[in-house]
This record gives structure tokens, sequence and C-alpha cells, in this order.
């Protein structure tokens, strides 16, 4: 451990550089060329063989002292967001309208920066080493479920993996772990209300599609409040509602959006149904016709108790005990669950907020930001928990 700790401060700046790099640099899900080019740029560098899956992703191994016992994989993913940079920085944004408001250059960086410890300690720990990087995580079908259909959790297969996530409300130095259910699946609701349209001083003439819409709004939240279980934790938003131009037109078209997000596998596809009846019921109450498209996104994401609480004793270990937290339960997804519903994994939280920031720099924000410290912090642990974890092979 304190090789580890002595090798991450030996190679802090130029993680930090990297981070930078890839921070100036954003590509959008599934266009991460120029970020896979520089990861496998730095995996030749550091003499770590890979292979490249599903167009973008690379996945690069590294052998201990008996690479047959056992596998752990290290995720980290590349994806930045179409958000327009609002930060007054020398790294920031080159790219307009995108952003890497989610962490995902700390990601990369922090299991780059694992991958060159870990490759200079290979003859001091046992098992095998899976560097998984990859495209995608921000939009569907996931670029965790590519990555697993172009085998990246194939030869070897990994007996456990772990990922981590920016967090701006924790501090530089700590971290995060949660057993069990963690983050929730989610699915993209698309609803489409039709009619002839007509003038808005005669809607007897026509069916009123901004009433029809404004329905099936107010109807779906009961699919919440009324159909689920209060214990079972739940949320159906719905973001977007469009249509309409002018004051004395009933539109012919309504276009709704929102996400549906659960923890409960049989719940979710059910509660598909109930959206389903409810734009059913408008329409035959309305007589608009009602289309509804739900794109089924990432599954529900769950930690395995064994392997959490295997690395939480390690965070602890190599932290103190003072600095490792209970992870709250959110409702916000993520595509790690999808290696989450195959093998044992752990998805924890990095702290990246401090003072130096001036406040809370949240996610998806045009200032979301972090201490770089933390990139220190988050490569140690990433490499002390791919050499210390010895997951049942």
């Amino acid at each position: 451990m304190q090789k580890i700790k002595t090798l991450a401060q030996q190679f802090k700046d130029d993680a930090v550089a990297m981070r930078r790099h890839l921070h100036a640099h954003p590509e959008l899900s599934y266009q991460e060329y120029g970020t896979s080019e520089f990861v496998q740029q730095k995996l030749s560098e550091y003499e770590i063989p890979f292979s490249v899956l599903a167009e973008t992703g690379v996945v690069g191994i590294i052998e201990g002292k008996n690479p047959n016992s056992y596998t752990v994989a290290l995720r980290a993913d590349m994806d930045a967001l179409p958000i327009q940079e609002e930060n007054e920085v020398p790294y920031i944004s080159k790219v307009p309208g995108v952003m890497h408001a989610c962490g995902h250059d700390v990601h990369t960086t922090c299991l780059l920066g694992a991958a060159r410890i870990l490759v200079q300690l290979r003859d001091e720990f046992e098992g095998t080493v899976k560097l998984i990087f990859q495209p995608g995580e921000e939009k569907n079908p996931g670029g965790a479920s590519l990555m697993i259909k172009a085998g990246a959790l194939k030869n070897p297969v990994p007996n456990a993996i772990f990922g981590l996530h920016t967090h701006p409300t924790l501090n530089v130095g700590t971290f995060s772990f949660r057993e069990g259910k963690a983050m929730a699946s989610a699915d993209e609701i698309y609803i489409t209300v039709k009619s002839k349209g007509g003038h808005a001083a005669a809607p007897h003439l026509t069916v009123d599609t901004i009433l029809a819409a404004s329905q099936i709004v107010t109807s779906l939240q009961q699919v919440i409040s009324r159909r689920n279980d209060p214990l079972n934790p739940s949320v159906l938003s719905i973001t977007a509602f469009n249509g309409g131009h002018t004051t004395n037109v009933i539109p012919s078209e309504v276009r709704l959006m929102g996400t549906f997000r659960a923890m409960d596998e049989k719940w979710r596809f059910h509660a598909h149904g109930l959206i389903r009846e409810v734009c059913a019921g408008v329409a035959k109450a309305t007589g608009a016709e009602i289309a509804v498209n739900i794109d089924v996104g990432y599954p529900f994401l769950i930690n395995n108790p064994a392997l959490t609480a295997l690395g939480r004793k390690k965070a602890e270990e190599f932290a103190g005990a003072e600095n490792v937290f209970e992870t709250e339960l959110r409702l916000g997804a993520e595509d790690f669950a999808y290696y989450s519903q195959e093998i044992p994994a752990c998805f924890y939280r990095l702290g990246t907020g401090s003072a130096r920031l001036g406040d809370v720099r949240i996610g998806h924000t045009p200032t979301f930001d972090v201490d770089e410290e933390s990139i220190l912090h988050g490569m140690g642990m990433m490499a002390w928990l791919g050499a210390s974890c010895r997951p049942n092979a």
C-alpha cells in the first residue's frame, strides 16, 4: 500500500495534466475516437497490452505473479455531455457545446494512473487486473452493454469489477460505498398526442391536444403515488411538453418526454404497462390519437454485498475509517449496472469537493469541476483495490 501511495504521489502531476487534456478535448457518447487514441497511447507508453472493442472501447491486461488465480476488473467511462462549459479555467473545453460535466475525464485519468502504478508493481500482487475503458455511459443503449457484447468480460472472465464516480458533496480524500441496490434503472418515455387541430375559439370541432397531453401529465403521477409500494423507490418525471406556436390555434400534435426510474425489475416493467394504460384511457376519453414509446435503458445497479464490504474494508485501510462513508441511495442511473448484473460488482464514490472550489460543483451543469487533488486519491485507491482485493476465484 505504501508503494502505491508513493507512486501515486510521483505520478500526480502527470495525471493532472492528463485530466486537463481530456477535459479540454471532450467527446460525446460513441464519438470518443480521440479519447480512445489517447488511452491507447498511454497504455503503449506503460507497456500494457490492450485490445480495442466496441469501436472506441479499450481493454488492457496487467498480469501479476499468478495471473490465473483470479481477475479483478477496473472500469472507467470516457464520454462527455452536450453542455456549454462556463468555467473560467485554463483547461476549459475547446469543443463548443461539449463538456466533461460528469467527471468522466477524472475517471479515465484515475484508471490510467492506477494502470501506471500497477504495472510497476506487477511482481508484488497476485492475479490479473483487467482495465476497461468504455464509451457511451451517458446515452442508451449504454457503452457497458456494448462492451459486454464485444467480450470485455471474457478472456479472462473477471471475478469482480470495481468502478468509481466523482462525488462533489464529498471532500477530497474521502470515499463512500453502499451494499446492495445503489442506483435506479432508467427508461426514456416518449408520448405523442395527435388530432386534426383547429381554431382555439372552436375546440368542439377538434380534439384539444394540449388538454389531452395535460391530462396525461397529471394522470401519470398516479402510477407512482397510487400504484407503487411507497417503500419501493421509484420516480416518473415528464420533462418536456412541446406543442403549439400561437394563441389561437389548437395544435395538431403535442410531444411529451420524460424518464422513469425504478429499483425493482418486476415493478419496472409492470409500470411500463400502467403508463400505456393511462395513455390509452386518455385517448378513449378525449378522442385523441396517442402513441407511446418507452425506450428501455439501463437496469438498476446492485453492489455485491461481499465485494462491497471487502472494498470498503480496503478503503478504510488506505484512507482511514474516518474518511469512508455510506453512499446515499440514488435514483440516478449508471450503465455500470450492466456489469453488476453479470458479475460481482462494486461502484463506489470518490470525494472531489473542497473549499478551494468555492461551492459544490454539481454534475451535469456548466460549472461542474473537481478539486484535482482528488485524482491522487482516486488513482491510488483504484490501484490498491486492483492489487489487494482477492475475490473468490
